[in-house]
């Protein structure tokens, strides 16, 4: 494993505080440089753990002062799911939630 120095690799993104842990990746944009991947998942499961939220409330916090929020021209991107391509029997793609 490789230890990724964020701050140096990823100099200007937008990091969320206490929001570490839902890190899980790095994206690269054309003209907007490098942002920090976030799993909408984990920061759901993050709020209700630490701020006792319940799914409802923790979805409602991260879609209007989360995702909602604009931290700068390096803002983060989140992850709604991961999808998984495959090719049906008539060779067309198909796409299936992990």
């Amino acid at each position: 494993m490789i230890t990724v120095d964020i701050n140096e690799y990823a100099e200007g993104a937008v990091l969320l505080t206490g929001l570490d842990e839902a890190i899980i990746g790095i994206t690269d944009e054309f003209g907007n440089g490098r942002r920090m991947l976030y799993s909408k998942d984990k920061i759901i499961t993050i709020l209700q753990e630490r701020d006792g939220m319940t799914y409802s409330e923790a979805e409602e916090f991260f879609d209007y002062n989360i995702i909602g929020g604009f931290f700068g021209e390096q803002n983060p991107v989140f992850l709604d799911m991961t999808l998984t391509p495959k090719k049906n029997d008539d060779g067309d793609w198909e796409y299936h939630l992990e």
